[in-house]
């Protein structure tokens, strides 16, 4: 597995040009704790440097802590990514630590009910077991639905989208009173990018539908319908090609970073720049700026970079 130096050595080696400075346009001069006072823009929190479950405390710590996103009484839905047959390691989806460690944050802030599933793209059940995330999940507290029983998703119209103007979207989705959607950050071959738009093509009973229309602008169209109320994503060892299942741990490096934003389009903004690539790069994440739903322009987002180490 790759370190971050040796990821930037490498010139990323992958068709796309990389190099400090991208990682930098997040972390600049890495002492940039104190941000600039944010009025009304989108906040971003950037956590690097220490293990997944202090990022994430401190990411959530950043952002008013979990209570500010999670009441008393309410029903969560946490959404990770757990589409692929494959162990933690490979960076396929996301980990289970981070999961396990929401699940606890959630119930200790009095959600009456937590639940976790993905439709998956390997089979479901060998998914949330080899994950990691259906043992990690269920010692946690939350109750682990299946994510391939259709009687679970409705037929939902989508009046504001381009391409996509209707689909059919798991209950869970649309009921639960808080939505944290919680990818893992790789390649993908289709969109260039998994990331925080792109995980919630789990939510959908038909994914292929997305690539017989319009891959990134189905992306895009989904989120005017449903959007979630906090993106955190895991970027600790991001799979940087043969994804989205790659083929071995050879195809992932080690970041130690954690993304964090109310803000979809800002947070797969900079997952975009993690990977080497310009947010305009991603097609999905421009037509999620052009539907209004979040800020593309990072220089326009109050961004809180911090270092555990």
């Amino acid at each position: 597995m790759k370190t971050r130096r040796d990821f930037i050595k490498a010139g990323f080696a992958l068709g796309a040009s990389f190099s400090l400075s991208d990682l930098s346009g997040l972390y600049a001069a890495d002492a940039a704790t104190a941000p600039a006072p944010g009025g009304s823009r989108s906040i971003l929190v950037a956590v690097r440097d220490g293990d997944r479950v202090a990022m994430l405390d401190k990411a959530l710590a950043e952002l008013g802590g979990i209570g500010a996103f999670v009441k008393p009484g309410q029903t969560v839905l946490i959404k990770p990514n757990i589409g692929w047959d494959v162990p933690p390691e490979r960076g396929a989806n996301t980990h289970p630590d981070l999961v396990a460690r929401l699940i606890t944050l959630c119930r200790e802030a009095g959600a009456k009910s937590v639940s976790v599933f993905d439709n998956t793209c390997d089979e479901w059940t060998l998914s949330y077991a080899n994950s990691g995330i259906e043992k990690a999940a269920r010692e946690a507290g939350a109750t682990v639905v299946n994510g391939k029983d259709e009687s679970l998703y409705r037929q939902t119209d989508v009046p504001n989208g381009v391409k996509l103007k209707s689909a059919k979207v798991h209950s869970l989705a649309l009921d639960s009173d808080v939505f944290i959607n919680v990818p893992v950050l790789k390649h993908h071959s289709g969109s260039l990018m998994t990331s925080a738009m792109k995980n919630l093509m789990g939510i959908v009973w038909d994914r292929r539908a997305y690539h017989r229309a319009d891959l990134h602008q189905c992306i895009a169209d989904l989120l005017t319908r449903v959007k979630p109320t906090l993106n955190i994503v895991d970027a600790y060892h991001p799979m940087v090609r043969n994804g989205p299942r790659g083929k071995s741990v050879e195809d992932v490096i080690v970041l130690k970073t954690l993304l964090a934003s109310r803000d979809i389009v800002a947070v797969d903004a900079a997952a975009a720049k993690l990977l080497g690539h310009q947010p305009t790069d991603v097609r999905h994440v421009q037509l999620a700026a052009a539907h209004g739903l979040g800020t593309l322009d990072l220089d326009q987002v109050d961004i809180r970079r911090l270092r555990l180490a």
